[in-house]
């Protein structure tokens, strides 16, 4: 998902996935040629669910008229987000899940429709997406924008340019296309939106827990800290899978440092923001891998409603009831089941456990940041300071405190915050994206966050390694120090911080082969 959506790459169904959508379409017509009222086909949606659309042959004529015309008229009338754009990843990342899910045969879409996001994601048109409004239960504010661009309508990015839909799309060669059946509530009522914040989230957070274990690993050099906490013997004590994950690669960063060496200036016992690194880091890991088992199972089945199951057959001892959902004559077998596969909590839950376990990290990394310039731990210079006259890392303690709240903040729950709308029908929600949004925003001052406690760790490493020249370096923690000191040198006067706090953002924020 990461290489389509930012790494452009292309996609390329097989042909066997193409079939399910051909077939799970010409299964949802043969439904609604039954008479069986269909939600979103034949009859309206949310409170309008009583609503005839059409009567009789899915494929006259006159039905299909009236059906196009109602599917337009949706997409317009769920046009309801407000906001600045969404990013041009996360509109790629939402089309690519959606066409994904389509491709596992439960949707219905038509093949034409199906086939655009394709040609979309190929040809580099992504749709200008405004990003806030949607509560979770599937994004149906959001994603009719992508559905009005694949007919021709609103705005669509492409090669750097930003140019009207209908424009885009000549010049690519493609056609729009004109929904119709279950076309636009298959297009609006998925969790594609709220998933991909969530995929893209969850991928930048495992990337910084990365960068994390190797600042933490630098602060405790800067500290002369204590590694009897990570050792494979004091870890088996309480063998949490990801806390021991998180100590190796602690220790491996450290292979060759002074802490392994006897050193009697060196406290039995260091602050706990150092000693819990890896029961913190690893409680963040472990939350983030049961996220990504959620997402996975999001992002490759159908969260349609209705639901169309292709090949099954009413159980043995069906009611009455339960048959009426099942197309038993024919060329074609299956069922179309109203569902409530468009609730997300099952991953919406832990990425607020991810949000939480974030704010976890951080708290520790601020009181890393603070012990690092307090004497009676470091027993180095006040502030870090390299002489009597610089007065070093005194006042960036102020944002320090105030990533740390703002972290915190933002890890609040929202899932359970909402109102009823739709007249009291939809009277639950999770506001999934909502959940995501402030995950990235976690990730993003983290990262910051991050960057002040590794101004810290290599200023404090530095000083101990100018007072002794011969004091060995982790040879993984090494390797991060001389690339940092590259964007970022040491600290032997006064200047502007706040370009060292951009430096050191950017510097963790690079793709690149950390030390193992």
């Amino acid at each position: 998902m990461v290489a389509v959506a930012r790494g452009g790459q292309p996609v390329a169904p097989t042909e066997a996935a193409w079939q399910r959508v051909a077939r799970s379409h010409e299964l949802l017509l043969e439904y609604g040629r039954l008479g069986q009222p269909v939600y979103g086909l034949n009859r309206g949606v949310g409170q309008n669910k009583d609503q005839t659309i059409f009567s009789g042959d899915t494929l006259s004529d006159e039905a299909r008229a009236l059906s196009a015309a109602f599917n337009h008229r949706m997409l317009l009338s769920h046009t309801v987000a407000y906001g600045e754009p969404a990013t041009a990843d996360t509109v790629r990342a939402a089309m690519l899940i959606r066409l994904n899910t389509a491709l596992a045969g439960g949707t219905g879409m038509s093949p034409a429709l199906v086939r655009q996001y394709a040609d979309f994601l190929n040809q580099g048109l992504t749709p200008v997406v405004l990003g806030q409004g949607s509560v979770g239960q599937a994004d149906i504010t959001i994603l009719p924008q992508i559905g009005l661009a694949m007919m021709g309508e609103g705005m669509v990015e492409t090669g750097g340019k930003t140019l009207p839909a209908a424009e885009a799309m000549r010049q690519a060669g493609l056609a729009p296309v004109q929904p119709y059946a279950k076309d636009s509530l298959s297009l609006l009522s998925s969790n594609a939106y709220g998933a991909a914040l969530a995929i893209l989230a969850a991928h930048d957070v495992s990337r910084l827990l990365d960068r994390a274990d190797e600042v933490a690993a630098l602060s405790l050099e800067g500290l002369n800290g204590n590694i009897a906490p990570l050792l494979p013997a004091t870890q088996a004590q309480r063998p949490y899978p990801a806390q021991q994950q998180v100590a190796r690669r602690i220790l491996g960063l450290l292979e060759g440092s002074a802490l392994w060496q006897t050193d009697e200036q060196r406290p039995l016992q260091d602050p706990l923001s150092f000693r819990t690194v890896s029961q913190v880091h690893g409680a963040a890991r472990e939350a983030l891998r049961q996220l990504d088992a959620q997402l996975l199972v999001q992002i490759n089945s159908s969260d349609d409603n209705p639901t169309v199951a292709l090949d099954v057959s009413p159980p043995a001892g069906a009611t009455p009831q339960e048959t009426r959902y099942y197309v038993t004559q024919g060329k074609l077998r299956g069922a179309v089941l109203p569902s409530a596969g468009f609730d997300p909590t099952a991953w919406v839950v832990p990425l607020q456990t991810v949000g939480v376990a974030l704010s976890q990290v951080a708290q520790s990394s601020a009181q890393r940041v603070l012990r690092m310039g307090d004497p009676a731990f470091t027993k180095l210079p006040r502030f870090l300071s390299p002489n009597d006259t610089t007065l070093a890392y005194t006042t960036i303690q102020k944002p320090v405190s105030l990533l740390a709240t703002e972290i915190r903040a933002l890890s609040h729950p929202v899932s359970s915050d909402a109102l009823a709308v739709a007249g009291n029908i939809e009277d639950v929600a999770t506001n999934g994206p909502l959940a995501a949004q402030r995950v990235s925003q976690q990730t993003r001052r983290l990262r910051t966050l991050l960057g002040i406690e590794l101004i810290h760790a290599a200023q404090a490493v530095d000083l101990r390694t100018r007072a002794d020249a011969q004091r060995p370096v982790g040879k993984g923690t090494g390797a991060v120090l001389a690339a940092f000191r590259q964007e970022v040198p040491f600290l032997a006067q006064d200047r502007r911080l706040a370009d060292d706090i951009a430096r050191a953002d950017r510097f963790l924020d690079r793709e690149r082969g950390g030390a193992q």
